[in-house]
């Protein structure tokens, strides 16, 4: 951030002091609030009670406001994590804590599932999995790559969540009762399978997903490891 960024503006509106923390914190509200209009400078100075053309003093755009409030963002996820844990309870607490902090702000982990901040804290989850995944006994190459395997699964699947909770709720409502009408209408005879565990397939939660998941990224690593010892 500039150094620029570290003055106070004060606001035409208000005769507040504007700063580029109070501006993530007014973004981070409107975020938990559902809106999707978190990072407009309208929405901004409703919020702060400031001109919007003060945002720009202190980011360079919105993009650059969207990338800070999403570092924020994994700030929280890292303050959840408790300290003492081995490498697959740290992954799985990375794991619940990125879940939980996406669906806190949906617009902002739906659109970071394809971003990169570039900032502090990205650095600090990257290194906690990177630490992780050395710890289970990847190196070079082999643990750079599960890295990425985990940090992409992770931010594919919150990402995911996330942008749904941002759909209307009766349309949310239609997608998830689907499961227990439609899908136990399909014909037996052209779906066999579906027919067969109808039952089943409505009763599976996000929750019981989430967690096949981690588990299947940490076995993933496990086997990895297992594969290059035995070779």
């Amino acid at each position: 951030m500039p150094k620029s960024s570290e003055t106070p503006t004060r606001s035409k509106r208000a005769g507040s002091q504007l700063t580029p923390d109070a501006i993530i914190e007014a973004s981070l509200r409107i975020a938990a609030r559902g809106s999707a209009d978190a990072f407009t400078v309208r929405r901004l100075g409703e919020e702060l009670g400031a001109d919007p053309t003060a945002v720009y003093r202190h980011f360079r755009d919105k993009d650059d406001l969207l990338l800070s409030v999403a570092d924020r963002t994994l700030g929280e996820v890292l303050d959840s994590i408790p300290g003492g844990l081995d490498w697959k309870d740290r992954l799985r607490a990375l794991a619940a804590g990125s879940l939980e902090v996406a669906l806190k702000y949906p617009v902002v982990g739906s659109t970071m599932a394809s971003r990169t901040t570039r900032r502090p804290n990205e650095f600090r989850v990257v290194e906690l999995i990177l630490g992780a995944v050395t710890e289970a006994g990847l190196e070079g190459a082999e643990a750079a790559v599960h890295y990425r395997m985990v940090g992409d699964s992770l931010l594919a699947y919150v990402g995911q969540r996330a942008a749904y909770m941002l759909f209307d709720p009766d349309v949310r409502a239609a997608d998830e009762s689907s499961w227990s009408r439609e899908y136990r209408l399909v014909d037996p005879q052209g779906f066999p399978h579906i027919t067969g565990l109808s039952a089943e397939l409505a009763g599976v939660t996000e929750e019981q997903i989430f967690e096949v998941r981690v588990e299947a990224l940490i076995t993933a690593i496990e086997t990895r490891v297992l594969t290059l010892r035995a070779g």
